[in-house]
Order: C-alpha cells, then sequence, then structure tokens
C-alpha cells in the first residue's frame, strides 16, 4: 500500500531520544498508527498530518523565524536545553502579543517582547516578571503557550497542526528511497530549493502532476517544444492516502525510459525515472499550505548518476547559484497559475473541475485523479474561503521576499555580492583620481599609466555592472520567459 513509502520513528521521537529510552530501561509500547488525514475514511483532514515549514540549514538557532501553516502563524525556535526545534502559536497568552517579536532569552526561555514573560520548550510560563514574590499563576494551563508537534526528517523541520496527542501515531511523509541507513542511500546528490508561491497548494500539485506542461511551459529552460508528444498516464493505485501512476513512454517520446509518479496525501510527490544517459533522476515535490492562495514549495531533486563526475559538479556548484535558476524555472508558469485558479474559481472551483476543464486526454490523468480524491473524501484545505484580490506582474515576480530573505545561502551570497559591488566601485574611483598624479609623476612612461589607469577603471567597471545583474537576480524575477524569446 501507499503507506510503505512514509516513515516515522515510533513515539515522532528522534532516534537519539529513543535510544536514551531504551537505556533507561523504560519499554514504551508504539501508539497504534492513525494514517494521515484522520480516521474518517470519507473525509481528509487537513490538519492530521505533518507538514514541512523550513530547511533545517536555513534556520538560524540564535534567531526568532515565523511561518503560516494552514492560516496559523507559528514561530519556530531552538530550544538549547532540550537541543531540539520548537513551533509555538505566534501569540502570547497574556495579551496575545507575537511572540515572534520576542527573544530567546540568556536561559533559554522564549520571552515575549511585550512584558517579559518567558517559555520553556514545552510551552509552560516559566517566568511573569511583574508577579509578586510567592504567586503561582505561571502555573495555570491559561498561561502556557500553544507548542506544536516537531520533528527533523531528512534535512526539513516538519510540524503537526492538529491535535498533539495524535503525531505521534502519524507517519512522517518523506521519500522512502532518500533514507540513512539504506544501503545505497549515500549514492544520491540532491538539489534542495524553496520558494514561497503565490497560488494554492492544490494549484502546485496540480502543475507538478501534469508532466505534459514540461516541453511548452518551460521551453528553452529544462524543456524543448520539440519534445512534446502524445503523453498515456495510467492511474495504478488509488486511496485516501493517495495514488501512484506511471508513464510507460516517458519523457522526450520515449528517449528516457519509463517514468512512475507518487503522490502521498496531502502535500508530498515525486517523479521517478531512470534513463541510461542519466541514471535515476527523482523529482520531489512538497506542498505546504501557507494561506489560501499561497504555499510553499519544496523541491528536491536527488540524482544517482552512472559516473562521479556530474556528481562532483553539482557538489561543487554554490547552493545559492542553483536557487537563481530554480526561481527562473518556477517563474516559467508562476504568473499564469496565479491567474488560472482564480479563472477557476470563477467557473465553480474544484468541485465542478470537469465543467471548467477540458480534459479530452489521458495526458491529464493525473490531475483527473487529484480532482476525484478532494472530491472524494472532501478534502480542502480552505474550505469556504475565496481567493485574495490578484497580485501585480512585479509582486509576482519577487524573489526577494518569497525565497532569498528565508535562504541562509542566498543571503550570505546577496550580502558578499554587494561588498564586492562597493569594492569595486571604490577601487575604480580612487585610480580614476589617481590616474592624473600617475601621469605626471611618471613623466616617462605618462602614456602607459595613463592606458592602465583607464583599462583598469574600465575592468573594475565592467565587473560592477556584472555584479550589478547578478545582484537583482536575487531581488526580481524575468519579465519575459524564455518560451516567449524570439526563436533563433
Amino acid at each position: 500500500m501507499l503507506t510503505r513509502h512514509l516513515h516515522v520513528n515510533p513515539q515522532g521521537l528522534k532516534d537519539s531520544e529513543s535510544d536514551q529510552e531504551r537505556q533507561k530501561g523504560k519499554l514504551v509500547s508504539p501508539p497504534d498508527p492513525l494514517p494521515a488525514g484522520g480516521a474518517d475514511p470519507t473525509r481528509f483532514d487537513w490538519q492530521a498530518a505533518w507538514y514541512p515549514v523550513h530547511y533545517v540549514e536555513d534556520l538560524n538557532k540564535t534567531k526568532l523565524t515565523r511561518f503560516t501553516l494552514l492560516d496559523q502563524n507559528l514561530v519556530i525556535w531552538w530550544d538549547k536545553m532540550a537541543k531540539t526545534w520548537r513551533a509555538f502559536e505566534d501569540k502570547c497568552p497574556h495579551r496575545l502579543a507575537p511572540l515572534s517579536e520576542g527573544r530567546i532569552s540568556e536561559d533559554g526561555l522564549l520571552e515575549c517582547p511585550y512584558h517579559g514573560w518567558a517559555f520553556a520548550g514545552s510551552g509552560d510560563c516559566k517566568r511573569i516578571p511583574q508577579q509578586v514574590e510567592g504567586r503561582t499563576a505561571e502555573e495555570s494551563m491559561r498561561a502556557c503557550a500553544a507548542s506544536l508537534p516537531t520533528v527533523v526528517r531528512q534535512g526539513l523541520l516538519f510540524v503537526y497542526p492538529g491535535k498533539p496527542e495524535n503525531a505521534a501515531k502519524t507517519s512522517v511523509p518523506i521519500v522512502e528511497l532518500l533514507e540513512e541507513g539504506l544501503d545505497d542511500a549515500s549514492d544520491w546528490v540532491c538539489i534542495n530549493t524553496f520558494r514561497d508561491l503565490p497560488y494554492d497548494t492544490l494549484t502546485l500539485l496540480e502543475n507538478v502532476l501534469d508532466p505534459s506542461h514540461l516541453p511548452y511551459t518551460h521551453h528553452r529552460s529544462v524543456g524543448d517544444r520539440g519534445n512534446a508528444g502524445p503523453v498515456e498516464l495510467e492511474v495504478v493505485e488509488s486511496g485516501k492516502q493517495g495514488f501512484k501512476g506511471v508513464w510507460q513512454e516517458g519523457p522526450r517520446r520515449g528517449k528516457l525510459g519509463r517514468q512512475d509518479t507518487t503522490f502521498i496525501a496531502p502535500g508530498l510527490m515525486w517523479h521517478d525515472l531512470t534513463s541510461k544517459q542519466f541514471g535515476r533522476t527523482l523529482t520531489v515535490v512538497y506542498a505546504t499550505p501557507i494561506s489560501k492562495g499561497r504555499c510553499r514549495l519544496f523541491a528536491r531533486f536527488p540524482f544517482k548518476f552512472p559516473s562521479k563526475i556530474p556528481s562532483l559538479f553539482i557538489k561543487l556548484t554554490p547552493r545559492w547559484y542553483s536557487h537563481i535558476g530554480q526561481n527562473a524555472i518556477l517563474e516559467d508558469d508562476q504568473i499564469f497559475l496565479h491567474h488560472q485558479e482564480r479563472f477557476k474559481e470563477q467557473a465553480g472551483g474544484g468541485a465542478t473541475f470537469a465543467k471548467a476543464f477540458y480534459l479530452p486526454t489521458r495526458a491529464d490523468r493525473f490531475v483527473v485523479e487529484l480532482h476525484k480524491w478532494i472530491k472524494k473524501y472532501k478534502a480542502v484545505p480552505f474550505p469556504g474561503e475565496p481567493l485574495p484580490s490578484a497580485w501585480s506582474r512585479a509582486k509576482l515576480l519577487d524573489r526577494y521576499h518569497s525565497h532569498t530573505v528565508h535562504c541562509v545561502s542566498c543571503q550570505t551570497a546577496l550580502a558578499n555580492i554587494q561588498r564586492l559591488r562597493k569594492g569595486a566601485l571604490a577601487i575604480a574611483m580612487v585610480v580614476w583620481a589617481m590616474a592624473p598624479l600617475l601621469a605626471v609623476s611618471l613623466s616617462n612612461a605618462k602614456v602607459l599609466a595613463v592606458i592602465s589607469s583607464t583599462v583598469t577603471v574600465l575592468v573594475l567597471g565592467a565587473v560592477w555592472v556584472w555584479l550589478g545583474k547578478l545582484e537583482r537576480q536575487f531581488y526580481q524575477g524575468r519579465t519575459v520567459p524564455p518560451r516567449n524569446l524570439p526563436e533563433k
């Protein structure tokens, strides 16, 4: 069954925590498993599932990080006492101030910015500065901050927004092939990226489950119109936990071989492709719901090459440089998907997808299956909520707030580029200002001094311009996608 692709440590603990329990001689029986989406076989509850909210490498242990999951504002922070990541509702129980505006105190507590109430990782209130000595208001349940279950798997921090007692019973959605401990897990080399997208989780899933758009939408980026052809998709297994499908011929008119697709409800899918030329490739996408009309994409591209050279090349490529390219690919369809889901809403929404969409070929088989899953299990993350107003084109192409500000690699690279650019400009100005003085003092080599100074200024000017173009790629996407540029 599909659940075999999912894995979670019993009790929802890290391996090290489980070992500690065994060493203490405690025999803890694994809880009865609970399927993602809850026990009701007729309904999928989006609250009853684990969601990735951040790559751990992009989190700062000294700072608080905001995130919105299913319309619930969270603050993520490092609990140095328990040595684990925590996720709290971003709201102090005292006067409802956002805890994300506070700090981690010297003694490792999450401190509210308003009155200094301080909370342990469990959510228990440990300090009320305004309280008279001897009083115990902090012991009240009403003084506790709401703490959500968290777990780190495969480099991602997952949060469970449902009933905390069900978290340990519910599997964390991971790609089993990449799990540490497997014989060939170390053979994979992986490119990871993420971005906050201006459309729904379900719109994202529609898009990535549809392989037939690749040659057209991503023409001249990662696709080629010349590779377009008949796409015969087949669903081989389906249920509340998702579905599996296959494309027997596969991409590029069968040149790469069969492609298998897995959808793990509610927000994980991957394509699995093995070819003689390129080895094995996975296209993994997590779609984490933020709010109506917004989601966070986590994209992972694991490769297993027959040669070590491509793997070495990927490992040597800076993460930030890879992110610039991946952001450009996402922008190939970002604008029209933002508007497409509004047209769909005007046509009655997903409940009437068969009337809103004309789907005469098997190329849309996975899209149809997704909507059947939504309808059969009432799997709508924001029922009854309308989409917000459409964004401007400039806002849709914004990279800084949707990615750069959340990515430690891109933030660091951007700061370095800005410093280099200022340095190049400063040196060019100094050389230009000193040129007349050098010409006078070096009377025997006046021409050479002027030429050298001029060349230096021109080179530094070219570097300044090039760095400026690179800097802009951290802020804004390209206005014209490659598919719409004139053919050479």
